[in-house]
């Protein structure tokens, strides 16, 4: 079984959407820290986008990871662990523009597609629903308001040992939503098959349970 979380950045989805793997004993699969190891990659190697990259030569000679640990998992590149490093400042504002390359997105949806054969999964992104599993058995869409998700960001940082702006935070999510909806290959947009959960106000237990009572309402349905 599949169980397909989409939505903007910042609406909590991979928390939730491991929680909910954690509660259902299923294996969760975090897409977006997927494309952030793609960017870490380009940043680490000094690439420049205006130049022309081998993607399936780049990805096959440093393979993508994500190991179980007792905390969730670990994001490997290779052998080196980039748990860490995928989440600074600077991967998170390049993540957009290579998560837009039409080669980039087609190796990784090939890559999640076998991650999930022999599984029950639960995995997160901004086009599961819509693109890598139209098939999935439950869909997921969740959203907050850009307030909502400025502030979860900003406090994120805080932990890490930044001190950003929550202004320039609420712009840089905006811009990121902008990007998100217009891409051209698999934009985000909400399956119609979809459940809808804005997460503004709730707790991730609330948005947690939430979703594994529509689970076990679709279970017993189906």
């Amino acid at each position: 079984m599949i169980i397909a979380i989409d939505g903007p950045a910042g609406a909590g989805k991979s928390t939730v959407a491991k929680k909910v793997a954690e509660k259902l004993d299923f294996l969760y699969i975090d897409t977006g820290a997927m494309y952030r190891a793609v960017t870490w990659l380009v940043l680490t190697n000094k690439l420049s986008l205006k130049d022309s990259i081998d993607w399936h030569q780049l990805i096959a000679e440093h393979p993508i990871e994500l190991r179980p640990d007792v905390d969730g998992y670990r994001v490997f590149v290779g052998n080196q662990d980039v748990t860490e490093d995928i989440r600074t400042p600077e991967v998170t504002s390049l993540v957009p523009q290579i998560a837009g390359i039409p080669e980039v997105r087609r190796e990784l949806v090939q890559l999640q597609r076998r991650m999930a054969e022999h599984h029950d999964v639960v995995m997160d992104g901004r086009d599961i629903g819509t693109h890598v599993f139209p098939q999935a058995e439950l869909k997921i869409f969740l959203t907050a308001s850009i307030e909502e998700r400025a502030r979860r960001r900003y406090h994120d940082l805080l932990e890490k040992g930044y001190h950003p702006q929550i202004d320039e935070l609420r712009d840089e999510i905006a811009l990121r939503d902008k990007q998100d909806q217009e891409r051209d290959i698999a934009p985000l947009k909400k399956d119609d098959q979809a459940e809808l959960i804005d997460t503004t106000g709730l707790s991730i237990q609330e948005v947690v349970d939430r979703i594994i009572s529509i689970f076990r309402k679709k279970v017993r349905t189906s």
